[in-house]
Formats: structure tokens, sequence, C-alpha cells
């Protein structure tokens, strides 16, 4: 009895330690940078829900993993604080989740929901990377644009009639490719690597904190 009531009391406490708080919060931030980019195009939430949540996947969140951490050396005079090396990986998988979350939510959302149909290039900017704008053979126009990668090539001229597949929500960027896929591999190694790397960090900023004797 005594051991089944010890057992559960580390199981209740776990998380008020350094590491499990840091868990927790690094979890919370690399999920949210990848749960927020992936539903806007996947859902799809309105346009103001998607620029909010984009900002806060791309931006906020990746930069509050390594900003709190910071903040949380209140014994440690500003002037000799320090960031551990670690706090760096979840910023930049944090970024990158929130840019390749979105592509990869577009790209679930077209292959939900998508439609096939005809389509003629109406305009082309190939000042930079190349977009076409479509419009279907019935009069419809197609947004968003299709880019260089979804079959916006340098081929490709005004008046040139496609086959494309586009989301009739107007979130997910249409497409030629019959097969659409994502790396799912590669945002769950972000996801990953922010996570480990975001608990690492933040245990060692509170080990710092705990030691600083203000010499």
């Amino acid at each position: 009895m005594a051991e089944d009531i010890s057992r559960m009391g580390a199981r209740a406490v776990w998380w008020r330690m350094p590491g499990g708080r840091w868990l927790l919060f690094s979890l919370a931030c690399a999920g949210g940078s990848l749960g927020l980019a992936w539903l806007g195009p996947v859902v799809p939430l309105p346009s103001a829900v998607r620029v909010v949540g984009g900002v806060l996947a791309v931006f906020v969140l990746p930069f509050a993993s390594v900003l709190v951490p910071l903040l949380t050396l209140r014994r440690v005079p500003r002037k000799r604080r320090k960031l551990a090396w670690q706090l760096i990986v979840p910023l930049i998988a944090g970024v990158a989740m929130g840019i390749f979350g979105t592509e990869a939510g577009g790209q679930a959302a077209l292959a939900d929901r998508g439609l096939w149909t005809n389509a003629v290039v109406v305009g082309m900017d190939d000042s930079g990377t190349n977009h076409c704008d479509l419009r279907s053979v019935d009069g419809r126009d197609i947004s968003p644009s299709l880019s260089e990668g979804d079959g916006c090539e340098d081929w490709v001229e005004k008046g040139d009639e496609m086959h494309v597949r586009y989301d009739p929500e107007g979130i997910a960027g249409p497409t030629t490719d019959r097969d659409i896929s994502y790396n799912g591999g590669l945002l769950a190694v972000l996801f990953g690597a922010a996570v480990v790397m975001g608990t690492w960090g933040g245990v060692r900023q509170s080990k710092w904190d705990r030691a600083y004797d203000g010499l």
C-alpha cells in the first residue's frame, strides 16, 4: 500500500521538477508551431485567423522557446546572463516547422478536398519565382496562383491550357502533379529536435540560475 502511494506521488510531481516543466514547455512550443501551421489550411481557418496562427507558429512560439528560459535567470544580473546553445535548435526548428508545416497542411488539404479541372493561364509573373494566374475553362478564377514548383515552369506562356488540381476553398495552392505528398519525416525530426534540445537547454538554464552565487 505504501509503495503504491509512493508511486502515485512520484507520478503526480514529475512535472514539477525542472526537467518535467521544461519538457511540457518544449512540447507546447513545438506542438503549437506545428499544429497551428498545419491546421490553418487543413480546417480551413478564416483568413484573419490563419494570419494570426501563422505569426504564432513562425515567430512567437519559436522565439518564446528561447526567451522564456533566458528570462527565468532571475538571480543572475542581466549583464551576466547567458543562453544555453541547445536553445538555438528549437528556435530554428520552430521557424522551420511553421513554414514547412503550412506547406504540408496545404498539400494534405489539397489531397482531401482538391478538385481537378482544365485551366487557362491568364497571367504570369516571371520576375523572380514563376507564378501563373489561372482561370478554369468555365470562367472561374483559381486562387491562389500556381507556383513554379507545382507546374508554372519557364516554358509556360499566357494562354496555355493545363490540367490542375485546385482547392475550392482558395487556400491550398493548385498543382499539376498527380501524386500529392509531404515530408512527414522531416517534420517529425524537427519536432523531436525542438523538444529534446529545448528541454535540455531549459534544464541547463535552471541549473545556472540555482548555482549563481552573486560573485
